[in-house]
Formats: C-alpha cells, sequence, structure tokens
C-alpha cells in the first residue's frame, strides 16, 4: 500500500494544478538540496495522481573539477526515481560577473529543451526569495528588482514556474532527511566572495537570530512588489496603446513609438512605459543612465540623437521613436549588377528587393545614397533625391538604406515609396522587404 502523500507534496499538487495539461514537466535539476527535494516530490506525485510525463535537466557549467562527477550523481538519483535526465554541458562566457555569466548559459540551455505546452520547474524556495530581494536593495533595484524572482514567467517556448517560493529551505533540509535521500553539496556554495554566499551565511543568520520572522516578511515584501509591478505594467500598457499609433513606415518592421504621446506624460511615466517597451528588446540601463533618455527626448527638432543600449539603438526621426539592432545597425553594401530582375535580389544586410509588374531592360544597378543625387520626375522634372526624401519625410536612419535603382547611371527608382518607385508608364513597382532578422529580443 502507497504512502499517502506529505504536506509538500499535498501543496504541489494544488499549486501546480493550472498546469495539469502540460505536455511535459521538466525540472532544472542540479543534485543539490533543493532540486533533489522537488525532483522527489514530483516523483512520488506521479504515484498518487495523474501529472504531464517528467523529464530532468542537468546543466554541467564546467567551472569546478568537483562538478565532473554530478552528472553521474544526477543520473543514478534519477534511475532510482524513474525520471528521464538530460545532461548539457554549456561554456559559461567570461565577464565581471561569473553568477550571472553562469545563470545566462544554464537557462540558455533550459530554453533549447522548452517546447510550447511545456514547463520548467526550479527549486528557488522563499529564503532564495528574501536573499534576492537583499541582494537587489544594496544595489538600488527599483520596483521590477525588489519584486522578486516571479513565480511564472516565459521561458523559450513554454512557461518557467517556481513552486516553492512559500517553502523554507528548513521544511525542504526536513523532507529530505524524513526520505533519506543523498544530495550534492557545492563548494562554490561556501565561497563567501560571491556576493549572495556572503549574505546567506554572514547577514542573513543574524537578521534572523534578531528577527526570527525576517526571511518570511521580506518574502512578503517582494509579493507586495510584484503587486505593485503589475499596476505599473498596466499603466505603461495603457500609455503605449496611444503611442503605438500607426505610421506611414511600418512596413520597415522596425518597433517604434509616437514621441508626442509621451512627451505628454510626466517624467516617470515616462521612463515607466519606455522600460516595458524596451525590456523584451534590450538590457535595461540603471537610473543613473536615462540621462540618454532626456538627451534624445530633448534634441532640438533638426538634431539626430542616438540612445544607445546594451543590444541596439534608440533614434529619434519624424516624430518617432526607433528601436534599431542587428542589420539594421550594418551598412549594407551595393550591388553593381542585377542579373536577372524577375527573381528577388537578397541584399547585404538590407533584405530582398523584387520588381511587380513588368520589370525594365537592364543592365540594372543597385546603390544606396551618397548625397546630391537626382531624379526625373516626368510631372515634376529633376529634383533633388533628398528634397524628395524631406517632402515624405522619411526617417533619417533608413535613408540611407533605401535601394536606389540606376540604369545607365541615370536614378530610375527608389524602393517602396510611392511615386518614386515605379516606372511610371511602364507598370513596374521596385518592392523592398528590409531586413527581418530579430530586432534584439533578449
Amino acid at each position: 500500500m502507497s504512502q499517502p502523500m506529505s504536506d509538500l507534496a499535498a501543496r504541489l499538487v494544488r499549486d501546480l494544478a493550472p498546469w495539469g495539461n502540460a505536455t511535459t514537466w521538466h525540472v532544472a535539476f542540479s543534485g543539490g538540496l533543493d532540486s533533489t527535494v522537488l525532483l522527489h516530490l514530483l516523483a512520488t506525485l506521479t504515484k498518487h495522481t495523474t501529472v504531464p510525463a517528467l523529464n530532468a535537466i542537468h546543466v554541467h557549467h564546467g567551472l569546478q573539477s568537483a562538478a565532473d562527477a554530478w552528472p553521474q550523481h544526477c543520473q543514478s538519483v534519477c534511475d532510482a526515481l524513474g525520471v528521464p535526465l538530460q545532461v548539457f554541458q554549456v561554456q559559461v562566457q567570461p565577464g565581471a560577473s561569473l553568477e550571472r555569466a553562469a545563470r545566462e548559459a544554464r537557462y540558455a540551455a533550459f530554453s533549447q529543451v522548452i517546447r510550447p505546452n511545456d514547463v520548467l520547474l526550479t527549486a528557488q524556495h522563499r529564503d532564495d526569495q528574501a536573499e534576492t530581494l537583499l541582494f537587489r536593495l544594496l544595489r538600488g533595484a527599483g520596483v521590477k528588482g525588489l519584486s522578486g524572482m516571479p513565480r511564472q514567467r516565459a521561458l523559450g517556448q513554454g512557461q518557467l514556474l517556481r513552486p516553492l517560493l512559500d517553502v523554507t529551505r528548513a521544511e525542504l533540509e526536513a523532507y529530505a532527511l524524513d526520505q533519506r535521500l543523498s544530495w550534492i553539496e557545492d563548494p562554490s556554495n561556501d565561497d563567501r566572495r560571491f556576493s549572495r554566499n556572503y549574505l546567506r551565511h554572514q547577514v542573513l543568520p543574524v537578521m534572523a537570530q534578531r528577527w526570527p520572522q525576517a526571511l518570511a516578511s521580506m518574502a512578503r515584501s517582494a509579493a507586495h512588489l510584484n503587486e505593485a509591478q503589475g499596476l505599473l505594467d498596466d499603466l505603461a500598457q495603457l500609455d503605449l496603446t496611444q503611442a503605438r499609433v500607426a505610421g506611414q513606415f511600418d512596413w520597415m518592421g522596425v518597433p517604434s513609438l509616437e514621441l508626442a504621446c509621451l512627451t505628454s506624460l510626466s517624467d516617470a511615466r515616462q521612463r515607466n512605459a519606455v522600460s516595458h517597451w524596451l525590456a523584451p528588446l534590450t538590457r535595461l540601463p540603471d537610473s543613473d543612465h536615462w540621462s540618454g533618455w532626456i538627451d534624445l527626448r530633448d534634441a532640438t527638432g533638426d538634431a539626430r540623437p542616438v540612445w544607445r543600449l546594451a543590444n541596439g539603438e534608440l533614434h529619434r526621426s519624424a516624430g518617432r521613436i526607433w528601436w534599431l539592432s542587428g542589420a539594421w545597425l550594418r551598412s549594407p553594401s551595393a550591388v553593381d549588377h542585377w542579373a536577372d530582375p524577375y527573381k528577388p535580389l537578397a541584399l547585404p544586410d538590407n533584405g530582398v528587393l523584387r520588381f511587380t509588374g513588368q520589370a525594365p531592360d537592364g543592365p540594372l544597378q543597385i546603390r544606396y545614397r551618397e548625397g546630391g543625387e537626382v531624379m526625373h520626375l516626368p510631372d515634376r522634372g529633376h529634383r533633388d533625391l533628398k528634397r524628395l526624401l524631406n517632402e515624405r519625410a522619411v526617417p533619417a536612419f533608413v535613408r540611407g538604406r533605401l535601394p536606389l535603382l540606376y540604369r545607365d547611371g541615370q536614378l530610375l527608382a527608389v524602393a517602396n515609396l510611392r511615386g518614386l518607385n515605379d516606372g511610371a508608364q511602364a507598370g513596374w513597382h521596385l518592392q523592398w522587404q528590409p531586413p527581418s532578422e530579430d530586432q534584439g529580443l533578449s
């Protein structure tokens, strides 16, 4: 006869009920105490109730020799529980923060595994949440940072869940001892040189000794701040709905907002809205570096301000702000000869070009603006290209990459600009599909 479910297992059943129809529950399994308890609890659930397929994932960072034995330990645990295990060895990029680099490498591996309708379960607990709150407080984090680790967020094509955030480390250890579980003790967890370890071993125990409810209170504060962040997100969505008004250059596929809608808001609401908009696109600067937004926002009308961020640049032009990254930041190369104008032409770092209708006779070349170009218009005679672009309020950043069609040194057409992109009576149009690569999604 099977043993009754423990209190922890019963709480998991309740908290994971909304994801009972997931395809797979993946468990981030380091082999340490926390993830060992989580995996054991989930494996136990399979004996009492119907749950999705279980799968464990172990990431080997290769940062210490002791870790070489951990995959085998994890395999032994998984074999005993009847849970399949995937082991990933990752390359941790050198940088100022080894902890952060290891985390990024680990979650990149997780993202490769998670498919639509999959869930990744991680074993962070209430003590971890308090530690995170204190760590971020000391770094001067805002509401979003102080809201702690979310219980749920998107990861890869699925979701990441932290079902143990209401559970203390003491509860997990008591369960592990009761079930006679074995786990890995990571030597690096005792290294006080790492800030989190210092807080965990030197600071939090002292706080808990003076204030026994300190960890619970800090976790509760994180929950309150998480709720406040939700309200700020709702406000940002309302403000961005106004600023996302359609523009005549939406065909470029470049994320943009109408600047006037933003400048009508208070400074705090501007920062809130712009932060919310940029969050999926780039790592955000700290509060001391938001002067770049002020410089961009308040630049004079004829200026071409740029705010450079970690994963791209924010430009201001034609009454809007534009997010540029990837190919949009690389200079395109001219194409000397369009051999077959009846086939699409791939432009280096600049998308694809094609004709609709009867293509003009050659030889044809594709160039980019250098200054001084003149175009003949049937109803207006020869006109300076710069003036024509000004008339159409073409954003400054795209002017240098608009494909220009030449034949025998004569400018025939400017891609995608109505009245300039066709052969008048010839019945053809020059159509450009700009670079469509990932716009810096992080």
